[in-house]
């Protein structure tokens, strides 16, 4: 039987600038980070999630690659992870203060408060205080389509 995800990949395009990012401004630590002398297998992990790592990964140097990093830096690799907070506006102010550039100010949705910001590399993120679901109105759908 599955049991849980230990890793999740992000697509990054330097490691040292990723750790910088997320150790250094979002407050990850570094779990393994070993060269492997093929690859360098990096990984982080929240201090509150210890057992959860995300790999800080490298596209290939062949052409597949060039593709993932050509969409990577366009933003078009969709959500790249969505992490908990208790406190949506305090961790918003406090990555704000570090030098975090947010695409979305926390707003109040249906499944809670969230915002959003992209990694120096195009990923996007969502920092998410989740709440129970709240039904969904006409108005979120409008304001979700940019209508309002």
């Amino acid at each position: 039987m599955l049991t849980q995800i230990a890793i999740h990949a992000v697509t990054v395009l330097d490691q040292d600038e990723a750790l910088d990012f997320y150790v250094g401004k979002l407050g990850f630590e570094v779990g393994d980070d070993v060269d492997m002398g093929f690859m360098r297998w990096l990984t982080i992990t929240l201090p509150a999630d210890p057992d959860r790592h995300i790999l800080l990964e490298v596209p290939s140097e062949d052409e597949d690659g060039a593709r993932v990093r050509e969409l990577l830096t366009k933003g078009a690799l969709g959500v790249a992870a969505i992490i908990n907070t208790d406190d949506c506006q305090a961790t918003y102010d406090t990555l704000r203060s570090r030098g975090v550039t947010f695409t979305e100010e926390p707003t109040q949705q249906p499944y809670g408060i969230d915002c959003a910001l992209r990694d120096p590399f195009g990923n996007h993120l969502r920092i998410t205080q989740p709440t129970p679901m709240q039904e969904i109105t006409e108005e979120d759908l409008r304001r979700w389509r940019g209508e309002e």
